[in-house]
């Protein structure tokens, strides 16, 4: 499929319990495709609405109306409206997400935690550890910090072990929340290199950047996310 996730006119509001049920939009008829091989980046202000998209993107967050459509085992899913067993397949097989925090997991390695996402897809425990040990020398992280669990680690060091987790498959589809925040600027370009990589082998990726010059080198396209306010709609 060239065209492996389409938004057609989504809309997201949540609902205030604690002040009597205040409904407050968010977005409203979000619209947009993303081209295998293209990286397309959500752009606009702070509170605008770009973490909120990503989030109904994954599964995360409900949609109020419109369609999340992506091609999954030969069929098409609409993530919208799909059961949670179809969500966390999807999530399994054909669409991924680096979040700008680790999940931290007791007494597990960082060697292990970056190789699970293979081992979960049948790929044997020593060529996800192999695959993984190579992604966690190319994003710098210290040897000697490979065989330790990553709770006592610095920001920088558990988002690289993020990083690593995120790009070790081949997901057709894979979002990004700010995945170089915590980076210097030697691991940013890593990243940044390893975006093109995906490209390179046709992955459609939807980001967030705030670092202009990460962004500027990734995006094939920016979208105003600020387009998508239901109050500029309503102005």
């Amino acid at each position: 499929m060239a065209t492996p996730l389409v938004v057609s006119e989504v809309a997201k509001s949540f609902t205030m319990h604690l002040r009597d049920g205040v409904r407050l939009p968010v977005v409203a008829n979000v619209s947009f495709s993303v081209k295998s091989g293209e990286c397309v980046v959500l752009g606009g202000p702070s509170g605008v609405g770009k973490s909120s998209i990503l989030k109904m993107l994954y599964g995360n967050y409900g949609v109020d109306e419109g369609q999340i459509l992506m091609e999954h085992d030969g069929r098409l899913v609409n993530l919208a409206d799909a059961e949670p067993r179809t969500v966390l397949d999807v999530r399994r097989t054909t669409l991924g997400y680096v979040s700008q925090f680790l999940r931290v997991v007791p007494r597990v390695s960082a060697l292990d935690i970056v190789a699970e996402p293979l081992q979960a897809r049948g790929v044997a425990a020593g060529d996800a550890r192999e695959r993984a040990a190579e992604l966690l020398a190319k994003l710098n992280l210290p040897r000697e910090l490979w065989a330790l669990p990553p709770a006592t680690f610095s920001g920088g060091e558990q988002q690289r072990v993020n990083i690593a987790r995120g790009f070790i498959t081949d997901h057709r589809i894979l979002l990004l929340d700010e995945p170089t925040a915590s980076l210097d600027a030697i691991n940013r370009a890593v990243v940044v290199e390893m975006i093109a990589e995906k490209k390179a082998q046709g992955t459609a990726l939807v980001g967030i950047f705030h670092d202009a010059e990460v962004r500027d080198a990734v995006a094939d396209r920016i979208i105003d996310v600020s387009e998508f306010s239901p109050r500029k709609r309503a102005a």
